[in-house]
This record gives C-alpha cells, structure tokens and sequence, in this order.
C-alpha cells in the first residue's frame, strides 16, 4: 500500500457503458482530474482492445476487470495476451482456485522477463453485490463471508498474487492479515447520500481508505453525476487527509 499516492491516483473510474462513444464523453469530461479508469466486462465485450487503446490514447491508466476464470492453462494463455497491451492491473477470480492463479502468476512473469513490465496481478474474493444470505443459499459457500473472503485472500497471496479486490467490509481485516504489500481493489464505494444500486457490501469513500484500501473503484457517482468533474474532485477532497 502506498499512502503517499495522490489522492487522484486512488480513485479508479469504472467506464461500465457499452458504447465507446459514452467512454469518450467521460474520459474527455475527467481529462486532467482522474487518472485511472476500469474497464470491465460490458465495454469489453462490445469493443475489446479499443477501449484499453482509447483509455491509453487519453494517457489512462487501466484497470482491466475481466475477472478470469476458467482451467488454468486457459486463463494463463489469456494473460499472455492481456500483458502485450500493457494494461496497469488485470484480475481473475479467486473461484478459480491455486493452481490456476500460480499459472497465471507464472505467465505474467514470463511475459515481464522480455519487457521488465508486467501488470498488476489481483483476484477478485466475493463479489460486493452478494450479501450473506446469497452466499449461503446460492453460492452454498458455509463461511461466513469474511471468513470466505480471508481464505480466498490467503490462497491468492500463496500463489504469488499482487492482491485482491475485496469489499469495503472485509479490507480491515485483510490490512491486518497480509500487511501494506499486499493490493486491496476496492469497489462499492458509494459517497454519502449516493444510491447504492446493486450493491450490497459498501461504504463511503472515506471509510474505505481509512481501513486501509489502496485504490477505490467508483463509477455511477461519477459517471452519472450531472458533473462527473466536480463529483470526482469532491471524492478526492473527502479523502484528502486521511492517513491510511
């Protein structure tokens, strides 16, 4: 974890649209404010490789939120891919188990032996729109879930994981277990006052990175926001001065 970052550099903006016309909007709107965006499954499954390249043509940082999983020699083979585009960090589901993060692990470091560049490696732990009900009654997990979410943390830190992407809920205790290397991802974050949507894990800005997130992912607050500008530099100045 590095405190010390620019407060603008731990906001991730989630560019969750299918249209990459909309994309652009925002990108333009944040030009010079934010500096990261995330790219999850709804603009890449539309556009593939032109929303990373428009993101890195508006000299974005990328988060690319696919959350892998599959066998292990599938998912190692598609982060050999994802590497060549040179996105900052990449996840996969913590689901998918042991071997096939220390696969994936292992395939980034290959790739990174040739360039000296390699992206962020993170497992996503228990999605921030389940509760603990549909954990239980759907997934038949039996953990509680931040027990579940502690066990999936450690399996991704035994396999060589830069992190996860946890919830607002679980990244004191995540903080606590792995110390201030170990990345915390974190999304449901919603500013007071702001509509929780599907999420049902979440807190305020300003919570999460007083328990010890390092970036927070946010995106309808912004992007839906009447002046996505000014809702990101409100973000940023409600956690301006605290020290995490």
């Amino acid at each position: 974890m590095n405190s010390r970052m620019p407060v603008q550099d731990r906001v991730i903006v989630a560019l969750d649209t299918p249209s990459l016309d909309e994309a652009e909007s925002w990108l333009r709107n944040l030009h010079g404010v934010v500096s990261f965006y995330k790219i999850g499954l709804e603009l890449f499954t539309a556009h593939g490789w032109d929303a990373v390249n428009l993101v890195q043509k508006h000299h974005g940082r990328v988060f690319l939120d696919l959350k892998l999983h599959d066998i292990p020699n599938t998912v190692s083979r598609a982060l050999r891919s994802v590497c060549e585009h040179g996105v900052d960090i990449v996840n996969l589901h913590a689901l998918g188990g042991y071997e096939m993060m220390k696969m994936a692990r292992a395939s980034v470091e290959e790739f990174s032996k040739g360039s000296g560049k390699r992206p962020q490696l993170i497992a996503v732990t228990i999605l921030t729109s389940h509760s603990q009900e549909t954990v239980s009654q759907e997934l038949g997990i039996r953990r509680k879930i931040q027990n579940e979410v502690l066990h999936l943390a450690g399996t991704a830190r035994k396999a060589g994981l830069d992190g996860i992407v946890c919830s607002p809920k679980e990244t004191a205790m995540i903080r606590k277990k792995f110390g201030n290397d170990f990345l915390i991802v974190t999304p449901g974050v919603r500013p007071p006052g702001s509509s929780r949507g599907d999420q049902k894990r979440i807190e305020t800005p300003m919570k999460a990175i007083r328990v010890g997130s390092d970036y927070l992912v946010v995106g309808r607050p912004i992007t839906q926001a009447s002046d996505p500008k000014q809702a990101a530099l409100a973000i940023f100045e409600s956690i301006s001065n605290i020290k995490s």
